[in-house]
């Protein structure tokens, strides 16, 4: 620890501040503005998993529409790591969730989970098509917010359940196709469409006060039990192939977190 840092103390629990640090190692000599510090008793694979999934879903639940409780948001790909996040957070923050996710033989396991996380509403690709805001929204707003990982048919049925004024914030593409908006949601519904990346944030934010606020309340939340990290596998590095496979395998929900031996 040098002489003039102030922040940081022995024994501190802390996480890359800056992209790119290197996380496939068990020890790193820097700068301490090159690292956050955690609050204490943050439960430690949340840690390490906090740069990625959880702050993408907090910071488009937070920076593109002024959601108050009660508020309703869309997304698809909702199984995803920040697409579980996105449903907690959701929750402690008060609003409804609907959710969407492909079509696939154990979806009934699946739905099971993702209300047990917190979700209001979830369905189908196809579910999603054949329903209607009427059928679909008993009770609840049309969504102000709608958060795109997939492209493709799937992000303009999000945007069809969109209400007026509402935005589509898209941060991912897992269709490979592109996102094409009918003109009709520009123009009669004034829909907006954004795109975000995590990465531009934090390179635009490391250890800013917003950035500490993030991690202060995310923290929180996990330590209270109301954020759990999502379904997940702990691989040592040595088996990282296995890693790579476990992540690329079809109609995955789990996440495999790469550990080093003690």
């Amino acid at each position: 620890m040098g002489k003039r840092t102030s922040n940081i103390k022995i024994g501190d629990l802390v996480i890359p501040a800056i992209n790119s640090l290197g996380t496939w190692r068990s020890q790193v000599v820097c700068p301490a503005e090159h690292v956050s510090v955690i609050p204490e008793g943050t439960p430690l694979l949340f840690a390490a998993t906090l740069r990625v999934n959880t702050c993408t879903s907090y910071r488009m639940l937070a920076d593109f529409q002024d959601l108050e409780a009660g508020d309703t948001v869309i997304q698809n790909a909702a199984n995803s790591g920040a697409g579980q996040m996105a449903i907690q957070i959701a929750a402690a923050r008060g609003l409804k969730t609907i959710n969407v996710v492909r079509d696939r033989p154990n979806i009934d396991e699946l739905k099971d989970h993702l209300y047990s996380l917190g979700a209001n509403i979830v369905v189908t690709d196809s579910e999603l098509r054949m329903s209607s805001p009427e059928k679909l929204l008993p009770g609840l707003p049309r969504p102000k917010l709608g958060l795109n990982a997939v492209g493709g048919k799937s992000a303009i049925s999000l945007m069809k359940y969109l209400q007026h004024g509402g935005t589509m914030v898209t941060y991912g593409g897992m269709s490979k196709q592109p996102v094409t908006v009918p003109t009709g949601m520009l123009i009669f519904n004034n829909i907006k469409v954004v795109g975000y990346w995590m990465t531009r944030w934090h390179d635009r934010n490391p250890n800013s006060v917003e950035a500490e606020r993030m991690f202060d309340e995310l923290c929180q939340w996990a330590k209270e039990g109301r954020l759990q990290i999502p379904r997940h596998r702990l691989v040592n590095i040595l088996d990282y192939k296995t890693a790579i496979e476990g992540a690329v395998a079809d109609f995955t929900t789990e996440k495999q977190i790469l550990v080093f031996d003690q």
